[in-house]
């Protein structure tokens, strides 16, 4: 019977181990796939699918790449979700007896891909672990390419899934258990975008994930890690490192803590906020040019990119951070050619965290080496002009700058300034760092003018004229001297081979130089690489010193540009305030204006506070402006929260909690959700979840439903957002339903604005200027005439019009008495209610019916829902009377 070959038996045992992924064997100069594995990779990678003789009838399939050429291959299969394990060779395949030792060294992951030339440098790459127990949620995330590592726990779903979304992690892994809340996998692959995977439960047993967390961090008790309150939290940590030394096999020195935080510390963002707003990427194409980043990111650095990133999706809550980020983006911006200077310099910065992180993993080559020497050399000149500043977190960036002299001097004497990428071809260590480096080195490239002296040297000592020194591979070097001169041999000389006509010898000093020779070049790049290993683990000793210093190179980066930006685009430095007061004059979009042509961008007022200017109900056309008005107030808001400068020719902000916005959306036909179904999910959730110290931009509430509903909806919104017993949060509200202008002086927080038109007979200018005062027309007649809408539709369209104007709801509003601050002690019918579709078809309405009801109504203790709805229950009784 046939049986495997011993080497394709030695790849199934390993392959039975690591089912789940798709096994990498390295054979010589390549990495080889069978079988299953080697169908799938030909097809993920477009490559050439082959067979191997396995000691079976038939052929293994077989596809493999390159050695030198592995990550490009790794990069694309883990884009795909495919987890890739290393089948390395572990010892010299000179030494090995039989079969070469193999072991799997490194499981790739999406998560935990270290190839920096496939990972976007301006974003971190997260690994997310959530955890599900008892109605919490634990979370935890690292990046293996930085060593960052956050942990956090939630009560809610809806918290937790907002909060994955907020970091948009590669790969998620969670416990059996979440698949039983409200989170289902697919939408976290969904909305994520994440590859999701359920882990076996040991990996949540607290007693284990206690046990990997104290052996990591070198703790007596999680408390010292600051978990101590957080029990989900916890166990999604401890699996998180579980997993993350199970895949990776290494010590992960590099992680050198858990930062665990509360969301108290930062104003949360929903995800329909992030996305609405523009934050990080567009909303429709996922680009970074046209979002907040886009104007903002002038960092010069990866490290400043991803953190200013993190800022803009965490801003402060607290004045007193806030105001030391203002204070330095001041000071920055006051000094330009300082901070131009430090520009510069930060400018050859590499990546000096995801570096570390190929210097832990032992994957840094000589020029990743030199990479970072070129970076360290920059340090001392940042902290010596850092000197030159005074707010309070510039002098404490000053203070945290190791310049890490030590380190780009040990770099800059031992590498070789053209080294080149290959780690075991020689070429890597400086001349003079090593004497016996130097040695053969010289052995390799000086070794025939070595010989050529001894000759001369040893012609002259013993005086034999023909004297000559050969060499053969069977004995080598050796000096060959004719037998005339036979007598004159010197006694030190050792008979080595005796030829018809001559003799030969080898002496003491020749067979020295002989071995150095022959073996100058093996040992020169064994040697070589021995010692730039050395190198490279002085360098992951000092850890803590270089990511302290990466920290503080990215934190300057981010003040920079944000002080930058504030000088090229006219920003203002906002001032701060508890009180719950908006206080914006000429404020800009900051995208917008970036992106019309230059100084065409009109600016506007805004002001909203805790007493009678809490709600602003915004009136006016489509395309005038309504939109980006609230936007640009929201952005203003959020940009002062993480220390930036603001668009304004002045700005005073009252500290918000949360953002929320609700300003559109569209059919969601994969779920089955309807717009108005998104559109009432989210105004619920901003309901549920907002205080009277958040901020609402709301768009067009109730606009996909009827006109009645609708209306009824959107002014029931407002009622309740007004009342401060209920809600109490500032807000802008958008609409086309002028009936909610009459809101205005019937409850003493709501306040009308319109955006000011210009009438040119037919046609109509958007003046893009908030105004005091409501709209009492929506244009959309002629915005239909702007966006090219035929003629003759245009003209139907005003026929229609003036026809539906006689039924006009906002004049049977006014004969009807609204009082929205007294509320009916007992309810009173809804006459709605009634499902007219049932009515019988030989029942009858007359008009005195109708009119008898409305003399016997109690207008005093109408809510205003009850008198939409009671108008609507008299116009369908009209319609179906006979």
């Amino acid at each position: 019977m046939a049986e495997l070959t011993p080497m394709m038996k030695q790849y199934m045992e390993t392959k039975k181990e690591y089912p789940d992924c798709i096994l990498f064997y390295r054979l010589g100069d390549f990495y080889e796939m069978f079988f299953e594995d080697a169908i799938t990779a030909s097809k993920e990678l477009e490559i050439t699918l082959t067979g191997k003789s396995c000691g079976l009838e038939e052929r293994a399939p077989m596809c493999g790449v390159p050695y030198h050429a592995v990550d490009s291959y790794l990069s694309r299969l883990v884009a795909k979700g495919y987890k890739v394990a290393i089948g390395e060779q572990v010892e010299d395949p000179k030494e090995a007896k039989g079969l070469v030792r193999r072991e799997v060294v490194r499981i790739v992951t999406p998560g935990t891909n270290l190839d920096t030339a496939a990972l976007d440098e301006t974003k971190n790459n997260y690994l997310c672990a959530i955890v599900y127990l008892t109605d919490r949620f634990g979370l935890a995330l690292a990046d293996v390419t930085t060593g960052e590592f956050f942990a956090t726990e939630f009560d809610s779903s809806d918290k937790a899934l907002d909060e994955i979304c907020k970091y948009a992690p590669s790969e998620v892994i969670c416990n059996e258990s979440l698949h039983m809340s409200s989170i289902s996998q697919e939408e976290l692959e969904n909305r994520c975008d994440a590859s999701v995977s359920t882990l076996d439960s040991w990996y949540f047993s607290e007693s284990i994930c206690t046990k990997v967390l104290l052996e990591k961090f070198k703790v007596s008790t999680v408390d010292s890690l600051g978990l101590g309150e957080f029990a989900c939290a916890k166990i999604a940590s401890g699996a998180l490192l579980s997993y993350l030394q199970e895949t990776q096999k290494t010590d992960l020195s590099h992680i050198t803590g858990i930062s665990v935080y509360t969301t108290g510390n930062y104003m949360i963002l929903d995800n329909a906020t992030r996305r609405n707003l523009e934050l990080v990427e567009t909303l429709r194409e996922k680009q970074k040019r046209g979002s907040l980043l886009w104007v903002l990111d002038k960092t010069k650095t990866a490290m400043g990119a991803r953190l200013l990133r993190k800022y803009i999706e965490e801003p402060l809550l607290s004045k007193e951070l806030i105001t030391k980020r203002l204070e330095s983006v001041k000071e920055l911006k006051n000094q330009m050619i300082n901070r131009e200077e430090l520009r510069e310099y930060l400018g050859p910065i590499y990546d000096l965290e995801r570096l570390i992180g190929k210097v832990v993993f032992g994957s840094a080559n000589p020029r990743d080496l030199l990479a970072f020497k070129n970076s360290l050399y920059m340090l001392p000149f940042i902290k010596g002009l850092l000197g030159e500043f005074s707010a309070p977190l510039l002098v404490e960036l000053e203070d945290e700058l190791d310049d890490l002299r030590d380190l780009h001097d040990l770099l800059a004497n031992g590498i070789q300034e053209e080294a080149p990428l290959a780690m075991k071809e020689g070429g890597i260590i400086r001349t003079g760092y090593n004497e016996e480096v130097d040695r053969l080195r010289a052995a390799k490239s000086e070794g025939k003018e070595w010989l050529a002296k001894l000759e001369e040297e040893e012609r002259e000592k013993s005086g034999i004229k023909n004297l000559k020194i050969k060499y053969n591979k069977v004995f080598g070097y050796y000096l060959e001297v004719t037998n005339s001169y036979k007598g004159q041999v010197p006694d030190y000389y050792t008979r080595k081979q005796t030829l018809a006509n001559a003799e030969r010898y080898i002496t003491p000093e020749l067979k020295e130089l002989e071995d150095t020779i022959l073996g100058a070049e093996d040992k020169l790049y064994a040697l070589e690489y021995e010692l730039f290993q050395e190198i490279r683990r002085t360098i992951a000793d000092n850890i803590v010193r270089i990511q302290k210093s990466a920290k503080a190179v990215a934190t300057l980066d981010v003040l920079c540009s944000l002080a930058y930006v504030a000088e090229k685009n006219n920003y203002v430095c906002p001032t701060i305030n508890e009180n719950g007061e908006l206080d914006i004059k000429d404020g800009r979009h900051p995208v917008v204006e970036k992106m019309i042509p230059g100084g065409s961008f009109i600016p506007n007022d805004t002001y909203l506070n805790d007493k009678k200017q809490r709600i602003s109900v915004i009136t006016g056309p489509n395309m005038a402006g309504k939109s980006t008005y609230m936007r640009q107030t929201a952005l203003i808001v959020l940009m002062t929260q993480i220390g930036s400068f603001v668009p304004a020719k002045s700005a005073k902000i009252g500290l918000v909690d949360r953002i929320f916005t609700r300003v559109g959306a569209s059919d969601d036909l994969a779920s089955g959700q309807s717009t108005f179904m998104i559109e009432m999910t989210e105004v619920a959730g901003i309901l549920r979840n907002a205080t009277s110290k958040s901020l609402l931009i709301l768009d067009e509430i109730g606009r996909g439903t009827s006109t009645f509903d609708g209306l009824s909806i959107a002014w029931a919104v407002v009622e309740h957002i007004s009342d401060s017993k209920l809600l109490g949060a500032k807000t802008l509200f958008a609409t086309h339903y002028h009936e909610l202008t009459e809101l205005e002086g019937k409850i003493e927080n709501v306040n009308n604005y319109c955006i000011a038109v210009k009438e040119k007979g037919d046609d109509i200018v958007f003046l893009r200027k908030i105004v005091k005062g409501g709209a009492d027309k929506s244009y959309g007649i002629q915005v239909a005439k702007l966006a090219g809408v035929p003629s003759s539709v245009i003209e139907r369209a005003k026929v229609i019009v003036n026809e539906l104007d006689q039924a006009d709801i906002t004049n049977k509003i006014k004969d009807i008495e609204v009082n929205a601050g007294r509320k009916s002690r007992t309810k009173k019918p809804l006459y709605d209610e009634v499902d007219l579709s049932q009515m019988s078809l030989f029942d009858t309405v007359t008009d005195d019916d109708v009119l008898k009801e409305i003399e016997e109504l109690d207008t005093e203790s109408l809510t205003p829902l009850e008198a939409l709805n009671m108008l609507h229950r008299f116009q369908n009784k009209l319609k179906n009377r006979w």
